[in-house]
């Protein structure tokens, strides 16, 4: 069953461009039947979420700074947010922002057995992102549009920049998951592991690598080798992944 999402946008902290993508992830998830944006609609520099706001069935709500430099956008959003909960009108949130004020906000939310999705760009700090069950960064949602393939060799080429590379560190925490599932001969079905992953670190994702998934990923390293086995049924491909035994040569007396 589809969850029935409440989505909460900040629209000082997220850029305008990137909500169609946004929105078709989010609908994999779950139902957006709640959606907000909260920001100050007399400052101009949000003028270019008018259109999308439309395209989108988004609704504004319009919080005004009521002193200046302070953001009193949070405060709104998250009135709000509580407000919706306790309506019980919707089974998970989806709190768009990269902004660290949300954490206790998700937290909450999570104490009082909802599912939260983060959205936000790369420059999030962490505790936002692990109050989140799952956290994923926006800029991975970007595709390859006719704009930016007019733009500059430089700009497409920080673009690419915004592709991890897998670390050692990254090899161990999926090795290490790998074996948190793994049966006696240590095979681990694919599917626990990306669940176990996504536990232990919201924000793992295998976009972020370049990849779409998390097979062609775990298939890209080395240290690990991939089963792909039928189901009882002989209809579906059951994938499953194991660390590769390391060979011992042992010299020749």
């Amino acid at each position: 069953m589809d969850l029935n999402l409440a989505v909460l946008i900040d629209g000082d902290n997220i850029p305008s461009a990137y909500v169609k993508e946004m929105m078709e992830e989010i609908a994999k998830y779950g139902n957006p039947t709640i959606k907000r944006i909260y920001g100050d609609w007399t400052n101009p520099r949000l003028g270019k979420w008018k259109n999308v706001l439309l395209e989108n069935a988004i609704t504004p709500i319009q919080q005004y700074g009521y002193t200046q430099g302070k953001n009193a956008t949070d405060s709104a959003m998250i009135i709000d947010a509580m407000d919706i909960l306790y309506s019980g009108k919707v089974n998970g949130f989806c709190l768009v922002s990269s902004d660290s004020d949300f954490t206790r906000l998700a937290t909450r939310l999570r104490e009082a057995g909802m599912q939260v999705f983060g959205i936000g760009e790369r420059k999030t700090p962490n505790p936002f992102i692990v109050a989140c069950d799952k956290f994923i960064y926006i800029e991975i949602l970007k595709s390859q549009s006719e704009e930016e393939t007019s733009n500059s060799n430089a700009n497409v080429g920080n673009a690419k920049n915004q592709v991890d590379k897998i670390t050692p560190k990254d090899i161990k925490f999926i090795a290490t998951t790998i074996e948190d599932v793994a049966d006696d001969d240590g095979w681990a079905f694919l599917g626990d592991v990306g669940s176990l992953l996504q536990k232990k670190q919201p924000n793992f994702d295998a976009r972020n690598y370049g990849f779409q998934k998390l097979t062609p990923l775990i298939n890209s390293i080395p240290n690990f080798e991939i089963d792909r086995r039928e189901d009882s049924k002989g209809k579906n491909k059951l994938i499953y992944v194991r660390i590769k035994e390391k060979k011992n040569h042992k010299s020749k007396k």
